[in-house]
Protein backbone atom coordinates (compact mmCIF):
# COMPACT_ATOMS: atom_id res chain seq x y z
CA UNK A 1 0.00 0.00 0.00
CA UNK A 2 1.48 3.30 -0.90
CA UNK A 3 1.98 6.18 1.32
CA UNK A 4 -0.68 8.51 0.31
CA UNK A 5 -3.24 5.71 0.31
CA UNK A 6 -2.10 4.63 3.96
CA UNK A 7 -2.41 8.21 4.95
CA UNK A 8 -6.03 8.24 3.80
CA UNK A 9 -6.80 4.82 4.94
CA UNK A 10 -5.50 5.95 8.18
CA UNK A 11 -7.03 9.44 8.41
CA UNK A 12 -10.35 7.40 7.70
CA UNK A 13 -10.54 5.07 10.28
CA UNK A 14 -9.50 8.20 12.63
CA UNK A 15 -12.63 9.77 11.79
CA UNK A 16 -14.68 6.70 11.79
CA UNK A 17 -13.76 6.06 15.53
CA UNK A 18 -14.19 9.78 16.43
CA UNK A 19 -17.34 9.48 15.26
CA UNK A 20 -18.52 6.50 16.88
CA UNK A 21 -16.74 7.48 20.31
CA UNK A 22 -18.69 11.09 19.70
CA UNK A 23 -22.18 9.56 19.12
CA UNK A 24 -21.62 6.83 22.00
CA UNK A 25 -20.90 9.94 24.39
CA UNK A 26 -24.35 11.84 23.29
CA UNK A 27 -26.82 10.94 26.08
CA UNK A 28 -29.97 9.42 26.05
CA UNK A 29 -32.11 12.47 26.14
CA UNK A 30 -30.21 13.67 22.82
CA UNK A 31 -30.14 10.59 21.03
CA UNK A 32 -33.70 9.62 21.83
CA UNK A 33 -35.38 13.08 21.77
CA UNK A 34 -33.46 16.09 20.12
CA UNK A 35 -32.51 14.04 17.39
CA UNK A 36 -35.81 12.83 16.06
CA UNK A 37 -36.88 16.32 16.43
CA UNK A 38 -34.67 17.64 14.27
CA UNK A 39 -34.71 14.77 11.94
CA UNK A 40 -38.56 15.85 11.76
CA UNK A 41 -38.05 19.12 11.38
CA UNK A 42 -35.51 18.79 8.79
CA UNK A 43 -38.36 16.98 6.66
CA UNK A 44 -40.68 19.84 7.12
CA UNK A 45 -42.75 19.22 9.98
CA UNK A 46 -43.60 22.51 11.71
CA UNK A 47 -42.76 23.03 15.45
CA UNK A 48 -46.38 23.54 16.05
CA UNK A 49 -47.36 20.06 14.42
CA UNK A 50 -44.47 18.47 16.46
CA UNK A 51 -45.55 20.86 19.65
CA UNK A 52 -49.40 18.99 19.11
CA UNK A 53 -48.06 15.41 18.49
CA UNK A 54 -45.84 15.59 21.50
CA UNK A 55 -48.06 17.02 24.37
CA UNK A 56 -51.27 14.41 22.66
CA UNK A 57 -48.82 11.85 23.23
CA UNK A 58 -47.73 12.22 26.79
CA UNK A 59 -51.21 12.85 27.27
CA UNK A 60 -52.82 9.81 25.63
CA UNK A 61 -49.53 8.39 27.03
CA UNK A 62 -50.71 8.43 30.77
CA UNK A 63 -54.40 7.61 30.15
CA UNK A 64 -55.35 5.35 33.01
CA UNK A 65 -55.66 1.70 31.00
CA UNK A 66 -52.64 -0.17 31.08
CA UNK A 67 -52.29 -1.60 27.33
CA UNK A 68 -54.60 1.13 25.30
CA UNK A 69 -51.91 4.05 24.83
CA UNK A 70 -50.40 2.69 21.71
CA UNK A 71 -54.17 1.76 20.09
CA UNK A 72 -55.35 5.74 21.06
CA UNK A 73 -52.34 7.52 20.02
CA UNK A 74 -52.60 5.29 16.76
CA UNK A 75 -55.91 6.78 16.47
CA UNK A 76 -55.39 10.33 17.85
CA UNK A 77 -52.33 10.76 15.20
CA UNK A 78 -54.67 9.47 12.30
CA UNK A 79 -57.55 12.01 13.32
CA UNK A 80 -55.25 15.01 13.89
CA UNK A 81 -53.01 14.35 11.23
CA UNK A 82 -50.25 14.12 13.31
CA UNK A 83 -46.50 12.08 12.70
CA UNK A 84 -47.45 8.87 14.14
CA UNK A 85 -43.75 7.90 15.05
CA UNK A 86 -43.30 11.06 17.03
CA UNK A 87 -46.44 10.56 18.93
CA UNK A 88 -45.50 7.24 19.68
CA UNK A 89 -42.21 7.60 20.54
CA UNK A 90 -43.26 10.40 23.28
CA UNK A 91 -45.81 7.63 24.39
CA UNK A 92 -43.19 4.85 24.84
CA UNK A 93 -41.07 7.68 27.28
CA UNK A 94 -43.82 8.29 29.32
CA UNK A 95 -44.68 4.83 29.97
CA UNK A 96 -43.44 5.12 33.56
CA UNK A 97 -45.36 8.06 34.30
CA UNK A 98 -48.39 6.35 33.06
CA UNK A 99 -47.40 3.94 36.04
CA UNK A 100 -46.69 6.21 38.83
CA UNK A 101 -49.77 8.07 37.67
CA UNK A 102 -52.28 5.07 37.65
CA UNK A 103 -53.44 5.01 41.67
CA UNK A 104 -53.61 9.01 41.76
CA UNK A 105 -56.15 8.90 38.64
CA UNK A 106 -57.64 6.08 40.95
CA UNK A 107 -57.80 7.97 44.01
CA UNK A 108 -58.94 11.30 41.47
CA UNK A 109 -62.13 9.70 40.37
CA UNK A 110 -62.98 7.89 43.51
CA UNK A 111 -62.86 11.82 45.29
CA UNK A 112 -64.92 13.13 42.23
CA UNK A 113 -67.67 10.65 42.75
CA UNK A 114 -67.59 10.81 46.55
CA UNK A 115 -66.58 6.89 47.07
CA UNK A 116 -63.69 5.71 49.10
CA UNK A 117 -60.28 4.92 46.97
CA UNK A 118 -59.39 1.62 46.80
CA UNK A 119 -56.46 0.73 49.26
CA UNK A 120 -54.19 -0.35 46.84
CA UNK A 121 -50.05 0.70 46.51
CA UNK A 122 -48.33 0.04 43.71
CA UNK A 123 -46.74 -3.38 44.37
CA UNK A 124 -50.51 -4.48 45.37
CA UNK A 125 -51.67 -3.40 41.98
CA UNK A 126 -49.04 -5.21 40.22
CA UNK A 127 -48.74 -8.42 42.20
CA UNK A 128 -52.46 -8.36 41.63
CA UNK A 129 -52.43 -8.46 37.91
CA UNK A 130 -49.15 -10.54 37.74
CA UNK A 131 -51.18 -12.85 39.45
CA UNK A 132 -54.75 -12.86 37.57
CA UNK A 133 -55.12 -10.17 35.07
CA UNK A 134 -58.78 -10.63 33.84
CA UNK A 135 -60.03 -11.01 37.23
CA UNK A 136 -58.03 -7.56 38.13
CA UNK A 137 -59.42 -5.95 35.30
CA UNK A 138 -63.07 -7.25 36.84
CA UNK A 139 -62.41 -5.97 40.34
CA UNK A 140 -61.19 -2.74 39.18
CA UNK A 141 -63.73 -1.87 36.32
CA UNK A 142 -65.73 0.78 38.56
CA UNK A 143 -62.11 2.50 39.48
CA UNK A 144 -60.79 2.55 36.03
CA UNK A 145 -64.03 4.13 34.68
CA UNK A 146 -63.52 6.80 37.48
CA UNK A 147 -60.10 7.07 37.13
CA UNK A 148 -60.76 7.64 33.32
CA UNK A 149 -63.32 10.65 34.01
CA UNK A 150 -60.68 11.90 36.17
CA UNK A 151 -57.99 11.72 33.70
CA UNK A 152 -60.41 13.63 30.88
CA UNK A 153 -60.65 16.36 32.99
CA UNK A 154 -56.87 17.14 33.11
CA UNK A 155 -56.39 16.24 29.47
CA UNK A 156 -57.35 19.54 27.63
CA UNK A 157 -55.61 21.49 29.78
CA UNK A 158 -52.61 19.34 29.84
CA UNK A 159 -52.62 19.22 26.51
CA UNK A 160 -52.40 22.87 25.51
CA UNK A 161 -50.21 23.91 28.46
CA UNK A 162 -47.45 21.39 26.80
CA UNK A 163 -48.48 22.48 23.51
CA UNK A 164 -47.84 26.10 24.59
CA UNK A 165 -44.16 24.76 26.88
CA UNK A 166 -43.39 23.18 23.55
CA UNK A 167 -44.03 25.30 20.91
CA UNK A 168 -41.26 27.87 21.93
CA UNK A 169 -38.93 25.10 22.99
CA UNK A 170 -38.76 23.76 19.31
CA UNK A 171 -39.01 27.27 17.59
CA UNK A 172 -35.70 27.35 18.97
CA UNK A 173 -34.78 24.23 18.09
CA UNK A 174 -35.58 24.56 14.62
CA UNK A 175 -33.59 28.10 14.54
CA UNK A 176 -30.22 26.71 15.68
CA UNK A 177 -30.11 22.73 14.43
CA UNK A 178 -32.38 22.69 11.56
CA UNK A 179 -30.43 24.32 8.77
CA UNK A 180 -27.51 22.13 9.24
CA UNK A 181 -26.10 19.03 6.85
CA UNK A 182 -28.47 16.27 8.02
CA UNK A 183 -26.38 13.55 9.36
Amino acid sequence: MNRTLRSAFKRSRMGISYTVKRSMKRGFFQRKIIDPIVKLLRQGISPEKIALGMAVGVVIGIFPVIGSTTLLCTIAALLLRLNLPAIQLVNYLVYPLQIALLIPFFQFGAWLFGVDPLPLSASQLISMFKTDLWETIRQLWDTTLRAIVAWSLICVPTVAGLYYLLRPLLDKIKSKKANLPSG
